[in-house]
């Protein structure tokens, strides 16, 4: 039997990422454009099963626990015309952290942090920011999480644990999986021939 299929859906904006902050683990909400990002790729996957010819209510519903991907979960869910809050939440996709620079921006960090930020981007994949956990320390739980799926799976989580899917399944090395653009708004197919972008 083949690898099942991961349906990936990035939480939608907050405001946060307009302000170009790391969030890593603080819990920010959805903002209007983020709950209308969510409930389009509701759509999108509606779309897809269509013309697949899936049930939706046939596929397991998997959250990070942080705020933000919840809600976008269940306004997808919504979209789908599933119970909202019929999901499961799992711990091992929330999103990297960032330690003590989360809810930085980043000219703060250049500012607090400059010497350790060059560090960074020498090795995005292996650097641990202050009291944070590395790209390969992601990775390593993303992955365990992942030998856990035996059936087709939504997901609403984060950019960071989508690189590390990505880099656990070999379909990027680690060292460029930190570099890959994981949008909003948008479902990503993981499938056994590769990922496939929808949006």
């Amino acid at each position: 039997m083949g690898r099942p299929v991961i349906y990936y859906v990035r939480h939608g904006l907050t405001d946060w990422n307009v302000e170009q902050r790391l969030q890593g683990r603080c819990d920010t909400p959805l903002n209007e454009e983020g709950r209308r990002q969510a409930a389009r790729c509701g759509k999108i996957l509606r779309g897809l099963f269509e013309r697949d010819g899936r049930l939706a209510a046939n596929l397991a519903y998997v959250s990070s626990p942080l705020l933000r991907a919840r809600a976008t979960m269940q306004l997808m869910r919504s979209e789908l015309g599933l119970d909202p809050g019929d999901y499961h939440i799992e711990g091992r996709l929330a999103e990297l952290s960032f330690g003590e620079w989360d809810g930085l921006t980043y000219a703060q960090i250049v500012t607090r942090d400059k010497d350790v930020l060059a560090a960074r981007e020498a090795d995005k994949w292996g650097f641990v920011p202050p009291a944070g956990e590395s790209y390969a320390d992601l990775a390593r739980r993303v992955g365990a999480w992942c030998s856990t799926v035996h059936e087709d799976t939504v997901v609403a989580a984060h950019g960071g644990t989508a690189r590390a899917l990505l880099a656990h399944l070999s379909i990027v090395p680690p060292q460029e999986a930190p570099h890959y653009p994981i949008d909003q708004g948008v479902v990503y197919v993981f499938a056994a021939d590769g990922i496939a972008r929808h949006g």
